[in-house]
């Protein structure tokens, strides 16, 4: 039904590639340098500059495809870390605890670890394809 879809799928990654990076760029971001709504209040300072360089840094790296494949398992690695230190403590599920987000990223870095760059990417540039 979705079929003439396929021929896009390249692209499509891409753009989930892309998108995905951007928005980690912004957490990172935000705890950093207090863009959009400034830093979590509840995230010690040291605790911020560790998650925020590490989501803004792999977030630019996985959004423009530099080393995406270590940047985006380094990223997965991340959020399913803070899943289980900041949100399963508060319930079983990601719908109880608030931690939907963090084990969405933490899955969909993982798929763009094992996918690598892609298509649209500085590595694809680099290697001239």
């Amino acid at each position: 039904m979705m079929g003439f879809l396929k021929g896009f799928s390249e692209q499509i990654y891409a753009l989930l590639r892309i998108v995905t990076g951007f928005f980690f760029v912004c957490h990172g971001a935000q705890k950093l340098f207090g863009f959009f709504g400034g830093p979590h209040p509840d995230l010690p300072s040291a605790m911020a500059w560790f998650a925020g360089g590490i989501e803004f840094s792999t977030g630019v790296l996985i959004m423009i495809g530099l080393a995406t494949g270590p940047a985006a398992f380094l990223a997965s690695g991340l959020m399913a870390g803070a899943y289980f230190i900041a949100h399963q403590g508060s319930g079983l599920l990601p719908i109880e605890n608030h931690g939907e987000l963090a084990a969405v990223y933490a899955w969909v870095f993982l798929f763009i670890a094992s996918r690598g760059s892609g298509t649209l990417s500085v590595d694809a540039a680099r290697s001239g394809g």
